[in-house]
């Protein structure tokens, strides 16, 4: 009783004191900066396409960004965001591979197969080969293109790998999360692997090198050995701010009074990236490229809040259908923009990008059926209105589905035991279980006590699978209006029944043993031949035989291993 009563005076005490009050309009954390009226009246013209930088940064919570109040210093983001468009009305997806297929793609992830979880790195799995990816299109209108950082869409055949996929060049990981030095992933005990590479190779030569540091380093070497006069798309995808928290120990000097450890470590990690930024916008401006440019940058979920990330004062966090899953941080800069120095309430979510930047660059698009994207440059720039009036955040048939969910609770034609979630114009729509469901305030205290939060959730959606907000007047998420507004419920379920009438069979096959590192050197990459396919998703006992023989040419790969990572480790200077 004593606990409860402790969760009880946790959430009564913020709410008195303030903390679910904050001004969704509050001028000093998203107003307009103010616009000299003659860079209005002069905006510059496209004589060339542009060259386009698309930063995309790792569970960066919502909070996490100096122009959003927070304690982390962002300088260049800020400075970038005020002199371009803040997107505050910007949607994501809540964990990474969906978000990052989307942009790529231009389509949601039920059109894509890949609607459930994300992209193991022991799975036959990759983006599907039938899509004709952004980077595809952007060669088509004559530029040259560059990645440099996580991909995380799958590498199980080399057709899959960001090089066959639309990239001239790519250095980075292939899959989810990388030690920042050693780049070594371990996918459950005992199945290790280095994973950095250059191109189709694995860039065994750049281990040790802080990771934030190399792909701002890679990115100043290919604007420094391209020509301005040609046209060029970088997508930087920084593996920053995700776990493990690793940060040079300058970094986290600065933050030395933070009383939270992995608020700590993580407001480090921020600071660093943004420096990262800074150093990119500088050889943008040093190599001639500035002036016809146009960066985007943009978060890929929300932030994790039990490894310091805040999405605060919104609901959820990353892995959620709560805003704090999915309203990310974005803003766009550029010398190009008509009207600058703004901030933008246009419905904007990451599949508009692939039309958007395909029509920037001066595309054709009529050859592309099935986006789910719009052009939302003309709301970018120039204040329009954004063509987008609805997003289907997503339906996940394989999630754990809602004890309370029922087919007649969703008035016979949704099982609202399903995930899904929708918004159309000012309302959104949750079914099944949307994930963690706190407002979590940033974690300044030391050891946070998260428990409390998770009492507290208890008492919230216990026997509910239906939940609906008019999002606009109460973005936080606070007064679930499903009870009052059972038309506008009933309404967003046939928008849900007819979304899923057209999304594909889900693709997550079982795990290969073939894909274990030991196999393949030490390092993740590509296992299965380019004439082999979807047999290798439940073939374990007809490799058995194989993978024998494999093993007895692998002994020495985790001796070498040992020695590259004890190496690594005394070379360089971390924590």
């Amino acid at each position: 009783m004593a606990v409860y009563a402790l969760t009880g005076f946790s959430l009564v005490s913020l709410l008195s004191f303030g903390y679910l009050s904050w001004d969704w309009m509050k001028p000093s954390l998203v107003a307009d900066v103010a616009t000299d009226p003659m860079e209005k009246s002069l905006p510059p013209t496209f004589t060339r396409p542009p060259h386009i930088i698309f930063i995309l940064t790792d569970d960066q919570g919502y909070h996490d960004v100096g122009y959003h109040g927070s304690d982390i210093q962002t300088p260049t983001l800020d400075r970038l965001a005020a002199e371009g468009v803040k997107l505050e009305n910007y949607y994501i997806q809540p964990i990474c591979t969906p978000s990052r297929s989307q942009l790529i793609t231009g389509r949601y992830q039920i059109h894509t197969g890949l609607q459930h979880s994300i992209i193991r790195p022991r799975q036959p799995n990759c983006l599907p080969l039938d899509q004709v990816t952004l980077p595809q299109k952007l060669q088509e209108a004559g530029y040259s293109t560059h990645m440099v950082g996580k991909w995380h869409l799958g590498f199980y055949k080399k057709e899959c790998l960001p090089t066959r996929r639309g990239f001239d060049t790519f250095l980075g990981s292939l899959t989810g999360n990388v030690d920042y030095y050693t780049y070594d992933n371990c996918d459950g005990p005992d199945v290790c692997g280095y994973d950095l590479h250059e191109g189709e190779d694995v860039a065994w030569d750049q281990s040790g090198k802080y990771s934030t540091f190399l792909y701002a380093q890679r990115v100043s070497k290919i604007l420094a050995s391209h020509s301005p006069k040609e046209p060029i798309f970088i997508y930087v995808a920084f593996q920053a701010v995700h776990t493990p928290l690793q940060s040079p120990k300058e970094y986290i000097y600065r933050y030395r009074s933070m009383g939270n450890v992995a608020r700590r470590k993580y407001a480090a990690m921020v600071t660093c990236m943004d420096e990262a930024v800074k150093n990119i916008t500088w050889a943008l401006k040093k190599y001639g490229y500035y002036d016809n440019s146009v960066i985007v940058f943009s978060t890929d979920n929300g932030g994790q809040t039990f490894s310091g990330g805040s999405n605060w004062p919104l609901r959820g966090r990353k892995g959620t259908y709560w805003e704090g899953g999915v309203r990310g941080i974005g803003f766009v800069h550029s010398p190009l923009i008509k009207r600058k120095r703004r901030t933008s309430w246009a419905l904007v979510h990451i599949t508009d990008w692939y039309p958007t930047l395909v029509s920037l660059a001066r595309g054709n698009l009529s050859n592309v059926q099935g986006l789910d994207g719009y052009d939302v440059w003309p709301a970018i720039s120039e204040g329009k209105e954004s063509p987008r009036t609805e997003i289907l955040h997503n339906i996940d048939p394989l999630y754990n589905h809602a004890k309370y969910g029922s087919l007649e609770d969703g008035f016979g034609i949704w099982n609202t035991a399903v995930q899904a979630s929708i918004r159309v114009g000012e309302w959104k729509l949750l079914t099944g279980d949307p994930g963690y469901s706190d407002w979590i305030p940033p974690q300044t205290l030391t050891n946070f006590p998260g428990s409390w939060w998770n009492l507290e959730r208890l008492t919230d959606g216990l026997r509910k699978s239906v939940w609906l907000f008019n999002i606009t007047a109460d973005p936080y998420e606070r007064y679930d209006l499903s009870e009052q507004r059972p038309d506008v419920v009933r309404s967003l379920l046939m928008r849900l029944v007819h979304y899923n009438r057209t999304a594909i069979p889900v693709r997550y096959p079982a795990e290969n043993p073939r894909a274990h590192p030991d196999f393949n050197g030490g390092a993740w990459g590509p296992w299965a031949t380019e004439d082999e396919g979807e047999e290798w998703e439940g073939g374990r006992e007809s490799l058995k035989s194989r993978n024998k023989k494999k093993k007895k040419k692998c002994k020495i790969c985790k001796l070498r291993s040992f020695f590259r990572k004890l190496n690594t480790r005394l070379m360089s200077n971390r924590i």
